[in-house]
């Protein structure tokens, strides 16, 4: 039984591929302050982690080194943390680099940008390899959504079953395209309109960029979705202060929603 195969309630972002301690002394680089940040994050109510590994410059990387070391101190010191291994290209991994980190690692579970495991929408067919692969690996893999346009994509390779009709988990990302990544609680509305009409039985959560990822998150749980929240998408609490770690962001939210 994948950990994952329903989106966990509360996942836990701590730092994304594009931050730096320039941005929050307390954003958790290394290997070492990944896994301390997860478990404090884990005493406070997050369910899983979006894990992603940084080289010895601090750089986003794909390295499955890394990231197999990463998953093997995480389950010796938070084996009860379900780890979802992110694909993230940020412009230097190409779709047959991100297939290859999930096959060769196998994770529990891994989230794919859409637009990125697929950036020519008619070439298909790596991605139909891939996805047949991760089902019979059992490995539960989250799309990623950055817009409308994207979920509408998404739907049309779920109808012509280029993506399996099986445990399907999408997250949409709130603020990506806004000004100064900043989103707002409209955001998810046409995210939910267009799910609602087409296919209601697609898995949902939801991560949001900047001062409103609070709010967002709250509302986005109150229509029935799971949420993510972290140092990757967002620094401040809901008063505007600035959180100190993943774990106060994660403590706050537990306190808002029920998870």
């Amino acid at each position: 039984m994948n950990r994952f195969s329903n989106i966990p309630s509360l996942m836990v972002a701590p730092n994304g591929a594009r931050k730096s301690k320039k941005d929050h002394p307390n954003l958790p680089i290394t290997i070492s302050e990944i896994v301390e940040e997860a478990k404090n994050c884990f005493q406070k109510g997050a369910n899983a982690i979006h894990a992603h590994v940084r080289d010895q410059e601090g750089n986003h990387s794909l390295d499955i080194g890394l990231y197999k070391e990463l998953i093997k101190e995480l389950k010796i010191k938070v084996p009860d943390l379900p780890v979802q291994i992110t694909t993230e290209a940020v412009g230097k991994y190409s779709p047959e680099d991100q297939i290859n980190v999930v096959e060769k690692i196998i994770p529990e579970a891994a989230s794919v940008a859409l637009i990125e495991m697929m950036p020519d929408k008619k070439d298909t067919k790596l991605a139909k390899k891939f996805y047949k692969s991760s089902i019979e690996s059992n490995i539960q893999i989250q799309h990623i959504l950055y817009s409308v346009n994207d979920l509408r994509v998404f739907i049309h390779l779920v109808k012509n079953k280029i993506i399996p009709q099986q445990n399907l988990q999408v997250l949409y990302v709130l603020g990506r395209y806004k000004k100064s990544f900043q989103s707002s609680t409209n955001d998810l509305d046409p995210f939910i309109l267009e799910h609602k009409s087409i296919l209601t039985f697609i898995e949902w959560g939801v991560c949001a960029f900047g001062k409103a990822e609070t709010d967002c998150l709250i509302k986005a749980f109150s229509l029935g979705g799971k949420v993510r929240v972290g140092f990757e998408n967002n620094f401040y609490n809901k008063d505007g202060s600035i959180a100190e770690t993943n774990a106060d962001r994660v403590s706050e939210i537990v306190k808002l929603i029920d998870v």
